[in-house]
C-alpha cells in the first residue's frame, strides 16, 4: 500500500517567504514569524505534522 504524501508548498513561491541577512537562519516566514535554515514549510511540517496552512501564492 502506497503511503500518502503530504502537500508541502514551495516556499519560494509564497507571499510570506523572505530571505534574511542572518547567515545562521537565511530563510524566513512572515506568516508564522520565524527564521530557519531550511524551507519554512518543512519546519512547519516537522513541528505540527501538517502541511503549511498559511501558503499564499505570490502576485505576478
Amino acid at each position: 500500500m502506497a503511503e500518502a504524501r503530504e502537500f508541502r508548498p514551495n516556499c519560494t513561491h509564497c507571499a510570506y517567504y523572505y530571505v534574511t541577512w542572518d547567515a545562521r537562519f537565511p530563510r524566513g516566514c512572515k506568516a508564522y514569524g520565524f527564521k530557519t535554515r531550511g524551507l519554512p514549510s518543512a519546519t512547519v511540517f516537522r513541528a505540527s505534522g501538517q502541511p503549511c496552512l498559511q501558503y499564499k501564492p505570490k502576485r505576478k
